[in-house]
């Protein structure tokens, strides 16, 4: 049986933007675009893995916000439920650990980019209410 993980993923906005980061070569998914996030720790709200993945992936602050939607996909190597949240930035400066780039992009030009799966129906969500 295949691994089942819960993960949360960051719509973090700014200006009327979003940001975007592409997965690196490294990773699993290698350079898909994603919402920045990771996995909910065992004993941890999504709302408080949100935060450290982000710390720990941009070494930035966050304040997540409402949430957008839940969504279940099916990878080869596991199935993915993603949450993802609207957050904004406390701390203005980002930096890379683990993606090769981001972008900041308006939703209107989210359909652009290559996106992981299980990040499509958010991307989906977010460019109908814009």
């Amino acid at each position: 049986m295949k691994k089942y993980i819960k993960v949360v993923g960051a719509i973090i906005l700014k200006n009327d933007k979003i940001l975007c980061a592409q997965r690196s070569e490294s990773m699993s998914l290698p350079l898909l675009w994603e919402f920045p996030g990771g996995k909910i720790e065992l004993d941890e709200s999504p709302e408080d893995a949100l935060v450290r993945e982000l710390k720990e992936e941009m070494n930035c602050d966050i304040e997540v916000l409402d949430k957008v939607v839940t969504t279940v996909h099916e990878y080869d190597f596991a199935t993915i439920e993603l949450t993802t949240f609207y957050s904004r930035l406390i701390s203005d400066s980002i930096n890379l650990a683990e993606h090769k780039q981001i972008k900041w992009l308006s939703a209107h030009e989210l359909h652009l980019l290559e996106w992981a799966p299980a990040d499509i129906p958010a991307v989906k969500k977010i460019m109908e209410n814009a």
